[in-house]
């Protein structure tokens, strides 16, 4: 009875202290959820000081063409590179609408946070397309305040628009081959017998 009654208080204690620390994300959770709202926001409309402000000086980010930006000023220059008016730019516009797909994870200053995008790239060179994205962020709290340590982006290289769009290009490309090749035999079959009547 002894080791029942002393069983159910440590089970009751840990009980109330693991809902005290999840009452004490709360703040937590909402400020993430504020970082991915300036990030998305910050994107949308090219306000790097808005998305930069989120991030840790050393900060890593992978992005979805496999390049890697080391640092803020690095993450500056990939944008400023990428997107904007300048013919020398790649994207005209670049948009995103991230979500979260679970809670975050806390382990004690760092949080892990996952989720998917939709994103929207208005290239210089040819017309829009739209890619859906998975992210992943690793933060820290320093002084009060969460900060990206690490920024992974990713999209499904064997199932995206990129390659339906492709594959359709590759059906046209064989169907006109295959009616071109059509004509031209009928072409060389109408030549050949007028020239043996």
């Amino acid at each position: 009875m002894y080791r029942f009654l002393t069983a159910l208080a440590v089970t009751l204690f840990l009980s109330m202290q693991f809902a005290y620390a999840d009452e004490n994300r709360d703040a937590d959770r909402k400020a993430l959820l504020k970082i991915l709202s300036d990030i998305e926001q910050g994107v949308n409309d090219n306000n790097l000081d808005l998305m930069l402000q989120h991030m840790d000086e050393h900060v890593v980010v992978t992005w979805l063409n496999a390049e890697v930006s080391n640092g803020v000023n690095a993450v500056r220059g990939y944008f400023t590179k990428m997107v904007g008016d300048a013919k020398t730019t790649v994207l005209k516009r670049y948009e995103t609408h991230p979500t979260i797909t679970q809670p975050a994870i806390f382990y004690d200053d760092v949080a892990v946070a996952t989720g998917e995008t939709e994103d929207i790239f208005l290239p210089h060179d040819r017309s829009t397309f739209r890619l859906d994205s998975r992210w992943s962020a690793v933060l820290h709290k320093v002084g009060g305040e969460w900060k990206i340590i690490s920024l992974t982006l990713s999209t499904n290289a064997f199932d995206n628009t990129l390659l339906d769009e492709l594959r359709g290009l590759m059906l046209y490309i064989v169907l006109g081959a295959f009616f071109g090749a059509i004509l031209l035999s009928g072409f060389f079959y109408f030549l050949f017998a007028r020239r043996h009547e």
